[in-house]
């Protein structure tokens, strides 16, 4: 049976629209460690593929998953281990919003610093290159913000929404991902979302603005082990 783009959306974006970042070793690819740390194996690896990881990654590299079924090889430790939700576009009244701004290379810092204090999940340097991200700013403060990240052919993933603590409760990250999904949208793509299993708070949220269940799914991080380990 033929795999969902959505099943494996990173190596699905590394194989498609993200084309451009994929840095790959025989089955396996990854974006630039700046960009996100999100690496793309298949479905079903095989122990040449888990090679590949090690030798792409190196010796003692975290390596983030998502979408890929079975266990890594004898060797490989656990790190992190949790069940998480993928949620699609299934009503999203979206619209556009004035006071969102366009942000770009020279809002960085402030990405970073938001983020940092937020904590909304993986933000690097060059997240910003995997899409659009829009913000509001108060007294020239960032406040809240929301993006693009992985990007399937025919889905794009919204990412990053955050609100400052001092801000929440005004709606902010409401508008922002309105209006981050009304750009998905108009290129006729369909936005779609992660949450962690147990926030169930953002899960009411995402659901409240007409996003759906699609699956529950796993995320991972395996380290690679010592060079005299790897098969």
């Amino acid at each position: 049976m033929d795999s969902h783009p959505l099943d494996n959306p990173a190596r699905s974006s590394l194989l498609g629209p993200h084309a451009r970042f994929a840095e790959r070793c025989g089955q396996v690819l990854r974006y630039p460690s700046e960009v996100s740390p999100f690496v793309a194996l298949p479905d079903e690896p095989d122990e040449g593929a888990w090679r590949d990881v090690a030798e792409l990654l190196g010796p003692g590299a975290l390596v983030p998953l998502t979408g890929v079924r079975g266990a890594p090889p004898e060797g490989w430790e656990l790190a992190f281990n949790g069940t998480g939700v993928q949620m699609v576009d299934d009503g999203v009244d979206s619209a556009e919003d004035t006071e969102a701004m366009l942000l770009g290379p020279q809002d960085v810092p402030d990405m970073l610093a938001l983020v940092g204090r937020t904590q909304p999940g993986p933000f690097l340097p060059r997240t910003i290159e995997m899409g659009t991200y829009l913000g509001i700013r108060r007294d020239g403060a960032l406040v809240a913000m929301a993006g693009e990240r992985l990007h399937p052919p025919g889905w794009t993933e919204i990412s990053a929404v955050c609100t400052d603590a001092a801000w929440r409760g005004h709606g902010l990250a409401t508008r922002l991902v309105l209006a981050v999904a009304a750009g998905i949208q108009a290129r006729g793509e369909t936005p779609f979302m992660h949450a962690a299993a147990g926030n169930t708070n953002a899960i009411r949220f995402y659901e409240s603005l007409g996003f759906r269940l699609r699956r529950e799914t796993t995320f991972r991080s395996v380290r690679v082990p010592v060079a005299e380990l790897i098969p």
